[in-house]
């Protein structure tokens, strides 16, 4: 398993939290790793294929967060709790097994709840930004 691939596998684990892989999420999982990654579309597609099978397969999220931590320094690990948060908010609902997720997580990836809680916080910011900057329909 490669960082780039659990980093992935973890953002896919995060749209599956409630047992609805939503489109909005994947798209949502695409944008992330073109940024994140400076990958096409072609290749982002590919990698959250691959990243689709290594979530399957892994059964915890240690694993996952355990490769993360090798190639995400600590001073990086914050934004990508934003990142976690704009997949799993892309299709305009929170539930309770993705709060439970992302506690687990943050604590994993040596953060606090706090610090997800200001990611979350953040993206819900620039989520009501961008609506709000999008013209009215006719």
């Amino acid at each position: 398993m490669t960082g780039e691939s659990a980093v992935a596998a973890l953002l896919v684990r995060a749209a599956r939290a409630n047992d609805d892989y939503n489109p909005l999420q994947v798209a949502a999982i695409d944008v992330v790793l073109s940024r994140r990654f400076g990958l096409g579309p072609w290749d982002c597609a590919a990698l959250r294929a691959k990243a689709e099978k290594l979530e399957a397969a892994t059964g915890d999220s240690v694993h996952l967060t355990r490769a993360i931590k090798d190639v995400l320094p600590l001073e990086d690990r914050p934004a990508y709790l934003r990142d976690l948060w704009e997949v799993i908010l892309a299709d305009g609902q929170r539930h309770e097994q993705e709060d439970g997720l992302m506690r687990l997580v943050s604590n994993l990836l040596g953060l606090r709840d706090r610090d997800s809680a200001h990611a979350r916080q953040y993206v819900q910011a620039r989520m009501t930004e961008a609506d709000d900057q999008r013209p009215l329909a006719r």
